[in-house]
């Protein structure tokens, strides 16, 4: 561990004396957000930056205040990524495991390691985030930005995220990797290449109010289980997915006949806000089997919008993982 015990002024003013601990950690949820991107897991990603702090406070005292600290804690946030992911498989959406299917389909499941996970808002945004960087940022941990990314070679994905989500110059980047400005130009355009040929440009957002209405009407809908009010905020070609089941459906028919049918289980639950990959989701607690006992968690469930129609619907339900990152409990009183 690094001698703190004098202090050491460097060119950018920064006394190592004062990286202390918690000046490391003011930088969590920044570096949870990278992570995230690269690795498309909450769970990996905060293991990652276990890591990051880890190496961060062992070599302190080689920050030589050049640049700022959260940018040499990306730098190393980046190769731990890149080390991580040079023995594993992408994860990937239901969306990619197959074509889309019926509510009659035999029920498959992947491992937990198979699915690209929802992160908590607050756990990959900072807090002192301007409001152009928050929208960035919030845009960049969508599910279905990340699912792309997964797509593209890891070297490729951290040149992308280094320089269009945090803005570095390609010089920058590409001391940190170790490579060539020419590089990581011919990196990075393969890489704009790749994601624009899987359509990912910004769904359009509707206004506050809107989108507050909208999301009050769905939730109403849902509890009630009122499927003429629920179909008329589908999207007409909106999907359904339920990891860590391979199945995915599309289209009002389909939804609205799983939700009656075998997924007619969640008639009469009860749905608890909070936000998810940078996009409005709920907390889904199915009913109690008899009176007076609790609602049991069953899904986290986050949307994904376009103006005010809902175009996905994602029940994550691998809920005792999920909540607890969530501030969720695993019971509601009845």
């Amino acid at each position: 561990m690094a001698d703190l015990s004098t202090p050491r002024k460097h060119a950018a003013g920064f006394d190592v004396t004062q990286a202390t601990a918690q000046q490391l950690e003011e930088h969590r949820a920044a570096l949870t957000g990278h992570c995230y991107r690269m690795l498309g897991s909450v769970s990996e990603a905060e293991d990652a930056v276990q890591e990051v702090m880890l190496r961060a406070w062992r070599s302190l005292s080689q920050f030589d205040g050049r640049s700022s600290l959260r940018t040499w804690l990306y730098r190393i946030a980046t190769n731990v990524c890149l080390d991580a992911l040079a023995d594993r498989s992408r994860r990937i959406r239901p969306m990619e495991c197959g074509p889309v299917g019926t509510v009659d389909d035999t029920l498959s499941t992947l491992p937990t390691s198979s699915w690209v996970e929802p992160i908590p808002d607050a756990r990959a945004l900072p807090d002192d985030a301007t409001p152009a960087e928050l929208v960035s940022m919030r845009q960049s941990i969508r599910l279905a930005f990340v699912a792309a990314l997964q797509h593209l070679p890891p070297k490729q994905r951290a040149i992308l995220l280094l320089t269009e989500v945090l803005g570095w110059a390609a010089a920058e980047v590409a001391e940190s990797l170790g490579t060539s400005v020419a590089a990581v130009n011919s990196a990075l355009q393969r890489a704009r290449a790749t994601l624009q040929a899987r359509d990912l440009s910004e769904p359009p957002a509707p206004l506050a109010d809107v989108q507050s209405t909208m999301l009050d009407r769905y939730v109403d809908a849902f509890e009630r289980y009122d499927m003429d009010a629920f179909a008329a905020l589908l999207h007409e070609d909106a999907t359904l997915s339920m990891p860590p089941y391979s199945l995915w459906l599309k289209g009002h028919a389909s939804i609205l006949a799983w939700l009656v049918g075998r997924g007619a289980g969640c008639r009469g639950s009860r749905l608890v806000p909070t936000a998810a990959c940078g996009s409005p989701a709920f907390g889904q607690y199915r009913p109690p089997h008899a009176p007076g006992e609790p609602y049991k968690a069953w899904a986290l469930i986050v949307l994904e919008v376009s103006g005010d129609r809902i175009t996905a619907m994602n029940s994550f339900l691998d809920t005792a993982a999920l909540f607890p990152r969530f501030g969720l409990p695993l019971e509601l009183a009845p």
